[in-house]
């Protein structure tokens, strides 16, 4: 990625931009050192600087002294990426002189992103590049992530945080060798640890640290709602994007962080506009900004767990109690991946055994042999992955052709790979190792080095969670007009049946994979998404 310059950190506002900017804006006048935010601080506004400078400051950490990271002189603005959705500040602005400020509330400012598009373009590629910018430097060590790197905890800390794009650093640490500091004081049991701002959270969980943040769901601070979103791949993305964009006020769970199965894939290479591949991380990345932009709410880890409907619209419990209230959801929940039924497949599901491959995973495999299991687009696009990074790859595939469930042009590029070895018309049938896995047995070739086994075999409708809608003999969800006959009776008192993308239960609707019907592919499931939204606004208007 080119290097992120000044003038993107700091862009010149015109006169004009400046006079809209700072209409909505509250004046202020501040002293030397005085500061108008600080780390942890919820709700930052922007600060809009008529005269003097404000220092943009990381606080001095335990092991760490303060730093200064930028300043902000006449005609600038504070602020980045983690202002849009809530987080918790994890930088401090101080006056450097005294100086004469604007404060812009959070609110204000979506308005203006959503309304001037000028305005909007400016202020979002500013706050993208600072992030960046921020994510180089120390202002990483503020969320500090230490454990075992081989551990499906810390995978699972580093998951949450790239996903969501926080600025952050990880130290993989071999647990059996007393830990350096700033954690010496920190037994093995106590691993992984997160050290927000300094202070530690043991046994640290992406729910923990998310807590910590701000960007868990606050039933008693967030907005009301006329819209949720129940999982955030690729449809309950777009779901979410036009319902915001459109004016509804709209919250996105997600039990992970927001991108699906489509996050796991390394290249997608036939969805529309990019003839030259897109991986799914960069698509999802994108598009979550894109859902910040428009004002989305993003919670995650917040992990759906029954859902009911109420006198004025429907209730989304969580699995940490906590309710969301909205007029209408949409259900993208997609589904759970598949294990393979083996001897110490829980044993290595910690420390070898893969759900994905994105850089993350492939850096845990570093260039040593592996094994991919399936015969879809999913195991197809990994193979070829790990294989073009350097891994070795034994692809095991059940049935006898390798075209049969693959895209012709994956399967082409297969046959050509040198390091991929097919293995068709095989099964996994042993894992072993000591610590982490370190061989798999295939029933067609014995026994085979690998440092990673990745699967892709399916998987199956997240909709353990829904009680009272209408499912298919899978636990696929109908909608609209495959909405069975014997459920509609609960649609008299509404005067009409399910709009196209509604489920049996009025003003709730479902897309993506969760969908009977689906196509299983990431283009189809944002049409879905999108799609889904023009129901919701007519049903609203009942």
């Amino acid at each position: 990625m080119p290097e992120i310059t000044e003038a993107e950190r700091t862009p010149t506002l015109t006169d004009a931009q400046w006079a809209r900017l700072t209409a909505a804006a509250a004046p202020l006048d501040l002293a030397d050192g005085e500061y108008v935010f600080r780390s942890g601080d919820r709700d930052v506004p922007m600060i809009l600087i008529e005269s003097g400078a404000i220092e943009i400051v990381r606080d001095a950490l335990k092991w760490l002294g303060e730093e200064v990271l930028a300043v902000r002189g006449p005609r600038s603005f504070t602020g980045e990426l983690g202002m849009l959705n809530g987080q918790r500040s994890f930088l401090s602005g101080r006056a450097r002189g005294a100086s004469r400020v604007f404060r812009l509330e959070r609110t204000d400012l979506r308005r203006i992103l959503s309304e001037d598009d000028e305005l909007g373009d400016l202020v979002l590629h500013a706050f993208w590049a600072r992030r960046e910018f921020l994510r180089n430097g120390s202002a990483a060590m503020t969320l500090k992530f230490v454990g075992d790197g081989s551990s499906s905890e810390f995978v699972a800390l580093r998951r949450f945080a790239e996903r969501l794009d926080l600025v952050h650093t990880a130290y993989p640490i071999d647990p059996e060798t007393p830990p350096d500091s700033p954690v010496h004081s920190y037994s093995k049991a106590d691993l992984p640890i997160a050290f927000v701002q300094g202070e530690p959270i043991v046994r640290a969980t992406p729910g923990l640290v998310a807590d910590e943040l701000g960007l868990s769901y606050d039933p008693d601070t967030d907005d009301a709602v006329d819209l949720v979103v129940v999982g955030g791949g690729p449809a309950g993305l777009a779901s979410a994007i036009y319902a915001a964009s459109e004016g509804l006020r709209t919250v996105l769970l997600d039990a992970v962080a927001p991108g699906g199965q489509a996050a796991a894939t390394s290249r997608i290479e036939n969805f529309l506009g990019f003839p030259f591949g897109v991986s799914g991380g960069q698509l999802i990345g994108q598009a979550t900004l894109q859902a910040i932009k428009f004002g989305v709410r993003v919670c995650a880890p917040c992990a759906a767990v029954a859902m009911r409907t109420v006198a004025d619209g429907l209730e989304i419990e969580l699995a940490d109690g906590r309710v969301v209230r909205t007029r209408a959801a949409v259900v993208t929940s997609g589904a759970a991946y598949r294990r393979l039924r083996l001897d110490r497949w829980d044993d290595f599901e910690r420390s070898g055994i893969h759900y994905a491959a994105t850089p993350l995973e492939q850096r845990q495999v570093a260039e040593r042999p592996v094994v991919v299991v399936g015969g879809a687009n999913s195991a197809g696009q990994a193979a070829l992955y790990l294989a073009e990074h350097g891994s070795p790859v034994h692809l095991v595939v059940r049935g006898d052709d390798l075209g049969t469930r693959m895209s012709s042009y994956l399967a082409d590029r297969i046959s050509g790979e040198g390091r991929i070895q097919v293995h068709l018309g095989s099964n996994v049938v042993g894992l072993d190792g000591d610590r982490s896995l370190e061989r798999v047995r295939i029933d067609t070739a014995g026994e085979v080095d690998a440092r990673g086994l990745f699967c892709f075999i399916g998987a199956d409708p997240a909709t353990h969670w829904l009680s009272g809608l209408d499912l298919d003999g899978a636990g696929f969800i109908r909608t609209g007009t495959d909405v069975t006959t014997y459920t509609l009776e609960r649609w008299q008192h509404v005067g009409r049946e399910p709009l196209p993308f509604e489920t049996s239960t009025p003003r709730v609707f479902a897309a993506g994979d969760v969908r009977r019907g689906s196509m299983k592919r990431v283009a189809a499931a944002v049409g879905e998404g999108s799609s889904a939204v023009a129901s919701v606004h007519l049903a609203l208007a009942d």
